[in-house]
């Protein structure tokens, strides 16, 4: 070997002429080290001790020792606003609405969800000549598009009184129009009335709220603007121009609650945490606005933020569950598995308790509805349309019978009166418009909003595809989307337009479809609503003896057209179709037969006789045919003694004493540092 050359075998790295050394072996010591490895190091724990010295030295101590008691748990909604403490059996229920005067007060408008109703002229000239028809069927043949939908849904209704061979009165309807246009009102003296209100025709008070805003008689001439903060999950941006408004209004709201019913005043608002419970399917900007409002704001001390679905399986005691809201402008559905509710599955529904009342109104009138001057833009022609559906409405078929009714009217600056009612089907057809969505105009309830006002705060989060438009929402309108070519035509496609075959395109996708065997498995199977997808397949009548059947199978079919929005078009389902799609979403059969045999229905609606039976008839008939064994689809009854109404502030108020919340919180100092992000750190699914 020449001089001056190194000995290769003598190299243990095998590297020639390099400056390169080997680096050390690392020192256990390094790697057995403690530096900002535990959580104590953290800036969660290090805001934490030092907020503990800080109130040890400030706090005073509470009276109060219960667990829980220093922990509020606020649940705001359409209507109502849900409010109390964590160690409380039940919370205080005021209405979410708001009265403040003002020089240009407006009288209160009401719009309809649901299609034109006969007016009184047209009603006495068309009664006139002929009596009313009990079936309905008849009215069909008018121009008037909510004959024809009624009628659909008296068709639908009389085929499930006969699957359950029950018996349909003659000239129910007939009846029980000339007893209502008859009947004359009975007065009822001030003395004999235990329940007559005390009406508000002045004031000097510049805010109310709750109860006391029902009881302003004519809040236009009194100067006076009703307004409702809330609406469907999100700011009410129908009534409200401005956000900074209507967060004014919360505010106002949470904090004379607060005052008047659990003597808390502002400045102990630092004493005490709060548990927010906002929607599944909510809107970023409305979680952050309502955060920043409790901590920021008003002052509290932390906060942790649970979406209503969780909440409701914790107050019911189980962990999994389809758990279904109905409130009062909108309805919610989510599956929850093991303490997570699944994005993918979340749907929210432009259905809620208020058109059922608005559809019984409508009902009413058509059947000569005595009280001839009730319109439902005045509170209390309102409260006694909500005293009727609650005490009439049923989903049992066999609760439907021509039976006599009465109700109480009180009106300010006239006596109390007492009218008497008879009503057949109309007690039933009212509920079923969840079921049957086709009567409510959601164009026309989506007229008056206004995109809400987006702040210039840009939030270290990543956006989900879930966060705008779920899987089960694509599932429910994938038969409305724009169509896709097979990749077979691709190029010939992209090669020239004029030699598109679209017969060759709709044979090969039918070919597809109406596959055997496996491949018929594979085919994209959609439930869609007849009645709105007027470009979809007409099903098959079924025969008399077995109307329970499942909505119209369709398989996704591409259709020409413009892109669609998703989420609207979903919020148009039928509540059985969306409960089913939302199972879909959540995974194979394994889920849904998992999901569809523990269903949660909570909220005001579900209190409504037969709702369980009505929901397990309509989603089994579903289920049976696309689900392998498919065993009984159940509704889980919320615990004894439990209003559904208020089973999701329960369920809060469970966790607020648990233990492991104190992993939840996040402070005014966090959410001054982080934002959103710091939500996200103790909430997984930001």
């Amino acid at each position: 070997m020449p001089r001056g050359i190194p000995n290769t075998k003598r190299d243990d790295t095998g590297m020639r002429y390099t400056t390169f050394h080997v680096p050390l072996g690392l020192n256990p010591k390094h790697s057995g080290g403690t530096y900002l490895k535990g959580e104590a190091q953290t800036l969660w724990a290090r805001n934490a001790y030092r907020r503990r010295e800080t109130q040890a030295e400030e706090a005073a101590p509470a009276t109060d020792q219960r667990r829980g008691s220093q922990v509020l748990v606020i649940h705001p909604g359409s209507r109502f606003l849900r409010l109390g403490k964590a160690c409380d059996v039940n919370p205080v229920t005021v209405p979410n609405v708001i009265a403040r005067k003002t020089k240009d007060a407006k009288p209160p408008t009401f719009v309809k969800s649901i299609f034109r109703p006969r007016t009184k002229v047209e009603r006495s000239s068309n009664d006139s000549q002929s009596p009313p028809n009990d079936e309905h069927e008849d009215s069909a043949a008018t121009d008037d598009p909510f004959d024809s939908k009624l009628a659909a849904i008296t068709v639908s209704l009389r085929d499930r009184m006969r699957f359950y061979k029950l018996r349909v009165t003659p000239n129910a309807a007939s009846i029980a129009s000339t007893f209502n246009d008859k009947f004359k009102p009975e007065i009822i003296a001030e003395h004999n009335d235990p329940f007559r209100m005390d009406w508000i025709e002045e004031s000097e008070d510049e805010v109310i709220i709750g109860e006391k805003v029902a009881r302003i008689s004519n809040p236009a001439t009194s100067g006076y603007e009703v307004k409702w903060p809330i609406r469907g999950g999100n700011f009410n941006a129908q009534d409200y121009s401005s956000l900074q408004v209507a967060l004014s209004d919360i505010e106002t709201i949470i904090a004379d609650t607060l005052k008047d019913k659990f003597k808390i005043e502002p400045r102990d608002f630092k004493t005490y945490s709060v548990i927010l419970v906002i929607p599944d399917f909510y809107d970023r900007v409305y979680v952050r606005e309502l955060v920043n409002l409790l901590l920021v704001t008003m002052g509290f001390k932390q906060l942790c933020a649970q979406q209503e679905s969780l909440a409701a399986t914790y107050g019911a005691g189980i962990s999994n569950a389809c758990v279904v809201d109905i409130g009062a402008t909108s309805t919610s559905i989510s599956c929850v598995d093991e303490g997570l509710v699944i994005p993918d599955s979340r749907m929210s529904l432009s259905i809620g308790g208020n058109d059922i009342t608005e559809f019984l109104y409508v009902l009413l009138e058509r059947m000569c509805f005595p009280y001839k001057d009730i319109n439902l833009a005045n509170s209390y022609d309102w409260n006694v349309m909500e005293d009727l559906k609650s005490r009439l409405c049923t989903l049992a078929e066999g609760d439907v019978a021509l039976n006599l009714y009465d109700f109480v009217v009180r009106r300010p600056g006239r006596p109390t009166e007492k009218y008497g009612l008879r009503a057949y089907d109309e007690i039933i057809l009212a509920p079923m418009c969840i079921f049957e969505p086709r009567v409510i105009d959601f164009d026309g309830k989506r007229a008056g909003l206004r995109i809400g006002v987006q702040s210039d705060v840009t939030e270290d989060i990543i956006e989900h595809p879930t966060d705008c438009v779920t899987q089960a929402m694509m599932i429910s309108t994938s038969h409305l989307l724009p169509p896709v070519a097979p990749p077979a035509l691709e190029s010939s496609v992209s090669s020239s337009e004029s030699t598109k075959q679209e017969p060759s395109d709709a044979a090969a996708v039918n070919g597809t479809s109406s596959a055997s065997g496996e491949g018929a498995s594979d085919a994209p199977m959609e439930i869609v609503d007849v009645e709105e997808d007027t470009k979809a397949v007409p099903p098959a009548p079924a025969p008399s003896s077995a109307p329970l059947q499942p909505p119209a199978l369709v398989p996704a079919t591409p259709q020409r057209g413009p892109a669609i929005n998703a989420c609207f078009e979903a919020s148009k389902l039928p509540l059985d179709v969306a409960i089913f799609n939302s199972a879909r979403a959540a995974g194979g059969d394994e889920k849904i037969r998992k999901y569809l045999q523990a269903v949660l229905v909570i909220g005001g609606t579900a209190r409504t006789p037969g709702m369980a039976h009505a929901l397990e008839s309509r989603l089994q008939a579903i289920a049976t045919p696309l689900v392998p064994n498919m065993e009984k689809v159940q509704i889980i009854p919320p615990p004894k003694d439990v209003d559904p109404r208020v089973l999701t502030w329960k369920g809060a108020a469970v966790l607020g004493k648990m233990d492991g919340v104190s992993e939840l919180w996040i402070t005014a100092a966090d959410w001054d540092i982080l934002g959103m992000r710091g939500l996200k750190e103790r909430c997984f699914y930001l």
